[in-house]
């Protein structure tokens, strides 16, 4: 189970830390790793957290 409030990583375009209220969607790659896309707070580009 993963912390519901952890940042999700920093935006490849700006390095701004992505707060977890962010997120747009979760999807599993099917080998057990999860994906996140989110919004930049600072860009209002949808990425996916590094």
């Amino acid at each position: 189970m993963t912390d519901s409030s952890a940042p999700l990583g920093q935006c490849p375009s700006c390095d701004r830390e992505i707060p977890a209220a962010w997120k747009i969607i979760e999807y599993d790659h099917g080998d057990g790793n999860t994906g996140v896309f989110a919004e930049c707070p600072d860009c209002d580009a949808v990425v996916k957290p590094r």
